[in-house]
């Protein structure tokens, strides 16, 4: 997507993921190796605010590229599971055609 939304988007699903990956490392280090929760501590508040960075950032690019009630519901579904979030942008990326994008921003498309 190629949206200033679809773009803000992408990186909050990128973000989100990485949290998700800190925070699963942070379990295994609590639970497992070194029973220290420094690191849940952390990622947990990371993940937390990514969480929230990419549900409002869902909201908007839903908004702009008028997606159906379906696909808003699959895509905040997708924010819970580790790392699905990604696919789900990745999914939406290549579904999104061009023309689309185009009439999604249409102030930007006419600037250039």
């Amino acid at each position: 997507m190629s949206s200033t939304a679809g773009r803000w988007f992408r990186y909050a699903a990128i973000a989100e993921t990485i949290s998700w990956a800190g925070l699963l490392i942070g379990m295994f280090f609590k639970y497992i190796v070194v029973k220290n929760d420094i690191g849940v501590f952390v990622f947990g508040r990371v993940h937390g605010a990514m969480f929230v960075f990419y549900l409002v950032t869902l909201l908007w690019t839903a908004r702009v590229h008028r997606w159906s009630f379906g696909r808003l519901v699959v895509g905040g579904a997708a924010s819970i599971p580790p790392f699905l979030g990604l696919l789900f942008e990745r999914w939406v990326a290549k579904r999104t055609p061009a023309a689309a994008q185009a009439e999604a921003e249409p102030a930007v498309a006419a600037a250039r």
